[in-house]
């Protein structure tokens, strides 16, 4: 039998997917251990209590109570540059060093019980884990949490393509052809490569050597490690297949939509009782495909130029609108979030609200639209559920996301900003009328929807994919 570690570094948009991973494999007949911070270990068992053949285990990464990202917001565009600071140098650190003790006690500790770990998987940020593992002498698989076409973008800009994107810092409007990809702008590529934030910037969090270091990683576990190529990739062939077919020598093999698939019935349809909260209330008043969704993650804030440019936007279109707006400062209720909150609240046209469950509101009959930072996971969920999208894309893969969304699937459209960066509210206004009033759109949303849903179901290519790697994962023959 497979028994397979997981780790993940403890953000929301890496942890949602290798949980679902996490879940998945056990009822493919695996047994898994996951294992993350304290934070995030105390978040998930109160959401999401351990399933038969899944068990949780926690780290200290110093930060106990959660670690928060502190974002340069002194411009009206900088919505997600993190600050590089000593706290944030520390806890990436902290994180990694008692993640490699975590994982070296467990793995003893298991092998003396007669259960050993056959297989480490582990999220991004964390290809050291493929050292520690291969000092175990366990076999180690990358899980690739952005879409295949991101992880092709990296994949030739380290393999003998750097220097097309080197052509955009003489000439920001030519366009590259990477293959397996289609034909990118500047404004298409994750922003490391086009912004500050790829060299001589040392303010700002620069994810790039990151990337690398995953890249370089997948070639030494095949040239020095001797391992078969692998690497699981939140994504379905039909979605991503030339994108996956380009990077082939890393051996993806695309086991997603990793969305929460207990939230549906056997027929794809809605199956928990999110149904008796206040917005989805909001929502069973209003008319099929009216309602525009609204959310830009857990770690995007706008600027209040640029709420206020949304929310003129909304006001101008005349359509309902649930708006998720969370505060920055924990605790505050003076900031541009809360005049939002108290403006729309007496208007009637609109709900705004901290949190909801994103799924549940993506997959409500109310629901027209969704207005997107275009995060992996959130493009996923409304591909998933149908949803058309305006994308408002802000860093890292977003961009790229966008540029999927808009020119390839064809399920949405990409705002313009202006010269500052900002969405205009008549732009906002004027990409709500394309999508909700656009049935090609409409058709292609539901051609993915049907698709993403078919991969997943028992015998879907998804499906059969995760049932040979656990086959494989169980075996004693994993090199």
């Amino acid at each position: 039998m497979a028994h397979i570690l997981i780790i993940s570094f403890p953000n929301h948009g890496i942890v949602n997917p290798t949980l679902e991973l996490a879940r998945r494999l056990v009822r493919v007949g695996a047994r898994i251990t996951y294992v993350t911070s304290v934070s995030a270990y105390r978040r998930i068992v109160s959401e999401s209590p351990p399933l038969d053949g899944l068990s949780y285990a926690s780290l200290s990464d110093g930060y106990d109570d959660g670690f928060t990202f502190k974002l340069d917001r002194e411009s009206a565009t900088s919505t997600a540059k993190i600050i590089y600071n000593d706290n944030l140098k520390r806890y990436l650190k902290q994180f990694d060093e008692a993640g490699a003790q975590k994982i070296s006690d467990l793995a003893r500790a298991f092998k003396e019980e007669g259960s050993p770990i056959t297989c480490i998987i582990y999220g991004m940020l964390l290809s050291w884990v493929a050292d520690v593992a291969h000092d175990l002498r366990i076999p180690s698989v990358a899980l690739w949490v952005q879409p295949a076409a991101v992880m092709a973008v990296y994949y030739h800009y380290f393999n003998g393509y750097d220097h097309l994107m080197k052509r955009l810092e003489d000439d920001p409007d030519c366009v590259i052809e990477l293959p397996g990809l289609p034909p990118l702008a500047s404004q298409d590529l994750p922003n490391f490569f086009t912004s500050g934030s790829s060299s001589g910037d040392d303010e700002h969090f620069n994810m790039l050597p990151s990337f690398k270091d995953q890249i370089q990683t997948f070639d030494k576990e095949v040239r020095e490690f001797k391992l078969k190529p692998r690497v699981l990739v939140n994504t379905f062939e039909a979605l991503e297949s030339d994108a996956l077919a380009s990077v082939d020598r890393v051996g993806p093999i695309p086991i997603g939509p990793l969305i929460r698939s207990d939230f549906f019935d056997a027929n794809g349809e809605w199956a928990t009782s999110e149904g008796s909260s206040h917005y989805m209330k909001w929502l069973d008043s209003k008319p099929a495909s009216s309602v525009v969704y609204i959310s830009f993650g857990t770690l995007v804030h706008p600027s209040k130029k640029q709420l206020d440019k949304i929310l003129n936007g909304l006001f101008e279109s005349g359509r309902p609108f649930l708006w998720v707006i969370r505060v920055p400062d924990s605790g505050s209720d003076s900031g541009p979030e809360a005049k939002i909150r108290n403006l729309v609240g007496g208007t009637g046209q609109g709900l705004v609200v901290l949190w909801c469950s994103q799924v549940a509101v993506l997959s409500h009959p109310a629901t027209g639209c969704f207005l997107t930072h275009c995060g992996w996971n959130s493009t996923l969920e409304s591909l998933v559920l149908g949803v058309p999208m305006v994308c408002f894309p802000q860093w890292t893969d977003q961009t790229t996301n966008g540029k999927l969304v808009e020119d390839v699937w064809k399920t949405g459209v990409r705002v313009k900003v202006n010269e500052e960066g900002i969405m205009e509210g008549g732009e906002l206004k004027r990409c709500l009328e394309a999508v909700m009033g656009e049935e090609e759109i409409k058709k292609n949303a539901e051609k993915w929807r049907d698709l993403a849903r078919e991969v997943v179901r028992e015998g879907g290519s998804s499906d059969r994919n995760m049932r040979a790697f656990v086959e494989e994962m169980g075996g004693s023959n994993l090199s």
